[in-house]
């Protein structure tokens, strides 16, 4: 198996950037020293067995000897080193691209002498930005909008947004003010956290503030907010939902929302035949109460989706009149609304 992520050693055909995904030659030596139970050190044979029986004949990780690792990001996915040889790749998770990795977070029954970090963002600071006017949202023209882009974003997620504006959010539809870009942001538990949001808010324009404190379940209360804001105040043609995890291609949304009917619209990645969870430990369970059919009508997954003007008042409508159901997953809840 591989030591790192379970990989077998029948899948080594397998590549990440030119690289197999696991290694097999991995300090063999060291390894059958201590199953072998000799040692430098005056452990017991029984002790030295012991120490090692843990260990897969391949591991490069050795009870009480230091190494050095290197963990870098490719293209196609990361790729770890351990002692200068290489030990294991594995690919992306589904969207991830590269340039989004900007965290490392070290974890384990390990004792970490030293670390270097290089070729990350660096951290942002409010104090200390020069181009605070490029990243401003722009000024609202009179006229309705082109589309409305609503990220759901948490709190303490300021660099995530920061990377945002410094990317697709400059598109020249965003910069002219066609599109409007807001962060749906809920409350933190951290008061802190909460002011350092309304200071970011006050900075950069483009946070819209729910007065609820942020859980995943109340998610459903950000698209309707959304809904809200595309027709009552930023009224736009479309209206779109999207995380603060993905990478939003106006151009190509835009060019394709051209073709597309003007009412009645569920733009993004459908779902024609999907199932309930009803797994009681998943993120996703949904209990025959709430949801008692077995299918669900077609929904788009909830990275990003656009819906027309009309289903957006209808949303409005719904919440107001207090008959709007809010079901838990926003996304399949947007297909009730449009079926």
């Amino acid at each position: 198996m591989c030591p790192v992520h379970g990989v077998s050693a029948n899948s080594s055909i397998l590549k990440v950037d030119g690289l197999i995904i696991c290694n097999e030659q991995l300090g063999k030596g060291v390894v059958q020293e201590n199953l072998n139970g000799s040692s430098t050190d005056n452990k017991k044979p029984m002790e030295s067995s012991k120490r090692s029986s843990i260990l897969s004949s391949n591991s490069p990780f050795v009870e009480g000897h230091p190494f050095a690792t290197t963990l870098w990001a490719g293209i196609e996915g990361f790729h770890m080193t351990v002692n200068g040889r290489h030990t294991t790749s594995y690919f992306y998770r589904d969207r991830l691209e590269p340039w989004l990795v900007n965290k490392i977070r070290v974890e384990g029954d390990l004792d970490l002498m030293s670390i270097l970090v290089t070729g990350l963002p660096a951290s942002e600071d409010l104090d200390l930005n020069g181009d605070v006017q490029s990243l401003k949202a722009p000024l609202l023209p009179k006229k309705r909008l082109l589309m409305l882009v609503g990220i759901s974003s948490a709190a303490n997620n300021f660099d995530r947004r920061m990377a945002l504006r410094r990317s697709w959010m400059q598109y020249e539809a965003v910069r002219s003010g066609d599109v409007a870009v807001r962060f749906l942001t809920g409350l933190h538990k951290n008061k802190q956290v909460n002011l350092e949001v309304w200071e970011e808010a006050q900075i950069y324009g483009d946070i819209q503030l729910m007065p609820f404190v942020d859980y995943y379940s109340l998610i459903t209360l950000k698209t309707v907010a959304v809904c809200i804001l595309g027709t009552k105040v930023i009224p736009a043609k479309y209206i779109m939902k999207t995380d603060d995890d993905a990478f939003v291609r106006i151009d190509e949304v835009l060019s394709s929302l051209k073709k597309s009917a003007p009412k009645g619209l569920l733009y993004g990645l459908i779902a024609f035949e999907s199932s309930p969870d009803r797994d009681n430990d998943s993120k996703w369970f949904v209990s025959q109460e709430e949801w008692p059919h077995d299918m669900y009508p077609p929904w788009a997954h909830g990275p990003g989706y656009i819906i027309s003007r009309d289903i957006a008042k209808f949303i409005v409508q719904g919440h107001r009149e207090r008959n709007l159901k809010l079901f838990k997953l926003e996304d399949v809840a947007m297909a009730f609304v449009h079926s």
